[in-house]
């Protein structure tokens, strides 16, 4: 008889240290005057200058790029303004996710600034779906409208181009997914996406927000070039970087200056909703720096939660409001749904996680597909990406409901999932998506087929594939390298996140001062040496079962690879490093 839950098994762990550059990190190093682990994780960056190096390190507005250099973007700009002077209404099309909402925040703000009169639609991610609707379009011309301003979303919006231009509406589209910059457009105005055809604006990644922010700039500054850099663009900067970080986008050129600035201005929040969100976040920015992680993880998440799990005009209402009270109850209910999604997502994720610990077949298969009768649609996206860090397997995550599958799924390198799931494109009712990710829904009835087919795929195109979890090693750097000037130093990298990952380094042969001590059942605390040195302290989250497997005791001798951390707990706070993984020692 089983005495408890199955356990579901880690992947391997596999450590992909990087290439070092000793002698340009040196020149580097001596040019720049910065550590020379610094000048080595600059380098993998694209950055061997001093220059660079100190313009990466100390971003300022002045590296913002000019908006005008953006195609479309003096159209869009002059036919904004002839709204404004004519008192039409504008209305403002976002999408539902912490990009779509903030890009309607920042226009919407602007352009009532400068007089505009501003009306906007973010689409309900259940009811309605993603994407602009002639519906709405209709409605709005019967109002008054003339002019429709889309944001984060209408590249793919082919026949709703169509029914504006039917309908007498002008379409300025700003948006900044296109798969490839040869693919057709939609009949607009103008088309504000730096990854068109013919666009020679020098940061092609922005996020949907990051669009909104230049278009915003652009008109601000027609209005008033000196007021604009110095006082207005700051404030815009910190929605701006909300949504950078949460997008996920690289975080390297304007996206860095973007996301950097505006980080330092979320240190000092002014307006009612951020200051009620940061509340409900039980973030403080006066007693402790804001981090990339805090809006990746602490924010966002509450953001998002508005169109995940009910109405995210909410946002809107959020970032506008000069009421302080009704701030603080909005952020209390996304706090409040923010809970219910995670609640939500908990449930479900447990259910597949026992599947996978008690079905070996299911487990054993190299495409996830899991389905669930009611499964809330708003966070089947999350449970996808939740799998494949637990399986380091491809995984799509359904919901069945009312005769009709809603899927999300999430990826690995060497599997294109758009590529798997267009082999199965005569069983949807509707799908799109990237190499990484996509979504889909058919007729409940066709799931059997589906997974049947994917099963196919999977066999073929991951044959030779074992299921691993990379880990990416920036540097080596021996324990006692480890001190607080160094870390400061590597504070001057924040944002952290994609494109800008968070160093982490590789230690050899460290020596265990003590035995290993357990936390929780699950955690590890280790007291580690380099012959001659003295100890540092290192935290493992969810490394027993790792150190066990290891039989690590006093003076086992280990590799470790490690992030370095500043613990501010008052009574055993101090510098420490955080176990990314462990293996035996290798020298």
């Amino acid at each position: 008889m089983q005495n408890g839950p199955a356990v579901l098994a880690a992947p391997r762990q596999r450590w992909i240290l990087a290439e070092p550059h000793p002698r340009d990190a040196e020149e580097l190093a001596s040019s720049a005057r910065i550590p020379l682990v610094l000048a080595e994780l600059l380098i993998a960056r694209g950055i061997t200058a001093a220059a660079e190096a100190f313009a990466f390190l100390n971003p300022e507005v002045a590296h913002l790029h000019d908006p005008l250099l953006m195609r479309g973007m003096q159209t869009a700009v002059e036919r904004i303004e002839a709204a404004i002077a004519s008192k039409d209404p504008i209305l403002l099309y976002g999408d539902y996710d912490v990009d779509g909402t903030t890009a309607v925040v920042l226009l919407k703000t602007a352009i009532e600034m400068l007089g505009g009169t501003i009306r906007f639609h973010v689409p309900h991610r259940i009811r309605e779906g993603y994407g602009l609707q002639s519906a709405v379009l209709e409605a709005a011309y019967a109002e008054g409208v003339r002019l429709v301003v889309t944001v984060d979303t209408g590249m793919r919006a082919f026949a709703e181009a169509e029914a504006a231009r039917t309908l007498g509406l002008d379409l300025i589209i700003t948006d900044h997914h296109l798969s490839r910059a040869d693919d057709a457009l939609p009949d607009a105005l103008a088309i504000l996406n730096p990854n068109q055809h013919g666009c020679s604006y020098p940061e092609k990644s922005l996020c949907g927000a990051a669009i909104a922010l230049k278009l915003a700039q652009a008109l601000l500054e027609r209005h008033d070039a000196a007021r604009t850099r110095d006082k207005l663009l700051p404030s815009f900067l910190k929605i701006a970087a909300i949504a950078t970080i949460a997008d996920a986008v690289p975080l390297k050129g304007e996206n860095r200056v973007i996301a950097a600035l505006g980080l330092r201005e979320l240190r000092r929040p002014v307006g009612a909703g951020l200051r009620a969100l940061f509340a409900a976040a039980q973030l403080d920015p006066a007693s402790k720096p804001l981090t990339g992680f805090d809006v990746a993880f602490r924010l966002a998440p509450r953001i998002n939660a508005a169109g995940r799990m009910d109405v995210a005009s909410d946002i809107i209402e959020l970032f506008c409001t000069r009421d302080s009270a009704r701030a603080a109850e909005v952020a209390n209910k996304l706090d409040r749904l923010n809970r219910e999604r995670r609640e939500t997502e908990a449930r479900a994720l447990a259910a597949i996680e026992d599947r996978l610990a008690n079905d070996p077949e299911f487990a054993a298969s190299r495409l996830i597909v899991v389905d669930g009768d009611g499964w809330h649609r708003g966070v089947i996206g999350i449970l996808a990406s939740r799998v494949v860090e637990r399986t380091a397997k491809p995984a799509l995550v359904i919901s069945v409901e009312d005769g009709i599958a809603h899927g999300s799924g999430r990826s690995v390198d060497q599997f294109h999932l758009l590529s798997a799931i267009e082999t199965c494109s005569d069983l949807f009712t509707r799908f799109g998506g990237h190499a990484f990710a996509v979504g889909f829904a058919l007729p409940a009835e066709s799931l059997p087929e589906l997974k049947r087919r994917l099963a196919d795929c999977a066999a073929e195109r991951l044959a030779e594939r074992e299921p691993e979890r990379d880990l990416r090693i920036h540097a080596e750097l021996p324990l006692d390298n480890v001190t607080a000037v160094l870390a400061g130093w590597l504070r001057k990298l924040e944002p952290l996140g994609h494109g800008n990952p968070e160093p982490i380094f590789m230690a050899r042969n460290a020596r265990l001062v003590s035995s290993p001590r357990i936390m929780k059942d699950r955690h590890l605390r280790l007291e580690l040496a380099h012959d001659g040195t003295g100890a540092t302290r290192a935290v493992g989250w969810d490394m027993a079962r790792r150190s066990a497997e290891l039989e690590l005791v006093q003076e086992s001798r280990i590799d470790v690879a490690y992030r370095i951390r500043e613990n501010l707990h008052p009574d055993f706070g101090g510098l420490e490093i955080e176990v990314a993984g462990i293996r035996p020692a290798t020298s």
